[in-house]
């Protein structure tokens, strides 16, 4: 039995075919940090959330209005969504307002929600099987 590798388990690109691609150097903590977020952004309720402080900031008992749960339910996330550095907030006499932490963390609402809308995604599947090497 032979264990050299089929043609189809080596890759098939050769440097010279699409020029020298340079991987980016990270820092170990940063790629955490991602995982981190990614992973916060990950739960249903946390992005619903995060989405309705997208056109701006909000206290707590609006977005409990808006999602039909308890005060301390959205408080909780907040808190742990604060944790994590993708929101922020600020008090007002008994209102604490939380707000989407900067642009950047509009910018992945945003496109991660628009992403999910693009017609490639609506049969669930990837029906190009050119691109799985591309993995």
């Amino acid at each position: 039995m032979s264990t050299a590798p089929r043609a189809s388990d080596t890759s098939t690109c050769a440097d010279h075919e699409h020029g020298r691609r340079q991987p980016p150097v990270r820092e170990p903590e940063a790629v955490e940090r991602a995982v981190r977020l990614f992973r916060a952004l990950g739960d249903e309720a946390r992005l619903r959330t995060l989405d309705l402080l997208v056109p701006g900031e909000a206290c707590v008992s609006e977005i409990a209005a808006s999602t039909g749960e308890r005060v301390s339910t959205v408080s909780h996330r907040l808190r742990l969504l604060r944790a994590e550095g993708l929101v922020t907030r600020r008090r007002d006499g008994r209102h604490i307002y939380y707000a989407l932490a900067d642009r950047h963390v509009l910018e992945l609402v945003e496109n991660a929600l628009v992403h999910a809308t693009e017609e490639h995604h609506k049969g669930g599947a990837d029906h190009d099987d050119d691109d799985d090497d591309d993995a």
